[in-house]
């Protein structure tokens, strides 16, 4: 059965490539939901051992798979309070 609303998801792997089922996407409605939320958290999932992220939308990846390892360290750097 076909969903009456498009779920967009994030797909989190592992450095060999493996889904990991912690921690875990939440889904929504929108692509723009869910790639804003992966702006907020893609440090903290990156510390938490995600190594690479593909969107899903309905069960279906869509380009491209973003390799949280390759960000610059200059990019990381977390603003102050």
């Amino acid at each position: 059965m076909t969903a009456l609303h498009p779920q967009w998801a994030w797909e989190l792997a592992d450095a060999s490539g493996g889904v990991l089922d912690r921690p875990l996407s939440p889904v929504f409605g929108t692509r723009y939901d869910a790639e804003e939320w992966f702006g907020a958290h893609w440090r903290s999932l990156r510390d938490q051992g995600v190594a690479s992220v593909v969107l899903r939308n309905d069960g279906a990846a869509v380009p491209p798979r973003y390799d949280l390892g390759s960000v610059p360290e200059q990019m990381t750097v977390r603003p102050r309070d």
